[in-house]
């Protein structure tokens, strides 16, 4: 009886090689990318979080990716998704009126709603208190968007309904305002973050409106325009939040954060998280860490460097 043995043709040998020596190759460089990244992690006085994904490929690196850090307003972010899954749902709607009593403007806080209604008693839209809070990020409409939903809790839940369990969305702008120490109960690793950047880029959560509306609104952030946007060209288009704690009266600053998803001039997209945190650096040195990690990351993905 002949045997036939089972031989590969040469040419699939050829493929299967070159497709395991892509793959080193993808491995070593992308590796690189992390030692160039982790050379300016180094040299900020501060803990830093980073995480880095190439929205087309998947490769990834993450630098104390499982460390919780404090989000102050990036939970605005997924704020917004939330809020959105809801119009999604037919339980809200962008064109419905929202009461704003005097009391809902929160005191000493940065909120673009207080200096526009600053005698309150007006009916606005949840699309403009949602828009000036994504966009602008306004801290009495963050806190008032928290109640329509029923509280932080709400939003909580529904960030880890769709899997992303290292978020952690506990307390309000006026709880935080209150004590420095509450900041740090609203935390997200940068792994869980990179997670939530990519189903949202990725249309898994919502609509295309809605997702069409968050992505518009975040690509119209004012806030930390030296962060992630700092040394990419001009006209380079981030759809990011910010997020910021301040110093307290030592000096230390819990919070310097940016995250978003930066489009490249091939129109494809990586998403960037950094975070910042108790840092004795002041604000413009943590801003410039994070600006070079994008800027890093923009010269390998474009091939600039």
């Amino acid at each position: 009886m002949k045997i036939h043995r089972n031989r590969r043709h040469p040419l699939c040998v050829i493929f299967i090689l070159f497709g395991v020596l892509h793959s080193l190759h993808t491995t070593a460089q992308i590796g690189l990318l992390r030692e160039r990244i982790e050379k300016i992690v180094v040299r900020e006085a501060a803990t830093v979080g980073v995480g880095i994904m190439d929205l087309e490929t998947g490769d990834t690196i993450v630098i104390n990716g499982q460390k919780k850090f404090p989000m102050q307003s990036v939970y605005k972010f997924p704020l917004g998704m939330a809020v959105l899954k809801q119009v999604d749902e037919g339980k809200l709607s962008m064109d419905q009126m929202i009461y704003l009593e005097k009391g809902d403007l929160l005191p000493n806080a940065w909120s673009p709603l207080s200096k526009k209604y600053p005698d309150g008693n007006v009916d606005v839209t949840l699309r403009e208190v949602l828009s000036l809070t994504v966009s602008l990020s306004d801290n009495s409409g963050c806190d008032i968007l928290f109640r329509l939903l029923g509280g932080p809790n709400v939003v909580n839940s529904y960030i880890h309904g769709l899997g992303v369990d290292e978020i952690a969305i506990v307390s309000t702008e006026e709880e935080m305002h209150l004590d420095w120490n509450i900041q740090f109960k609203n935390s997200s690793t940068p792994s869980a973050m990179l997670q939530l950047l990519e189903i949202f880029y990725r249309g898994k959560a919502l609509s295309k409106e809605s997702t069409d509306f968050l992505w518009k609104a975040m690509a119209e952030t004012t806030t930390g325009p030296r962060r992630i946007k700092g040394l990419l060209p001009s006209g380079t288009i981030v759809a990011h939040k910010t997020g910021s704690s301040g110093p307290n009266k030592d000096g230390l600053i819990a919070a310097n954060n940016d995250v978003g998803i930066v489009t490249l001039p091939n129109g494809k997209h990586v998403a960037i998280v950094v975070f910042v945190s108790n840092s004795t650096n002041d604000e413009k040195g943590m801003e410039n860490t994070i600006a070079e990690i994008s800027k890093t990351a923009w010269d390998y993905f474009t091939g600039s460097k």
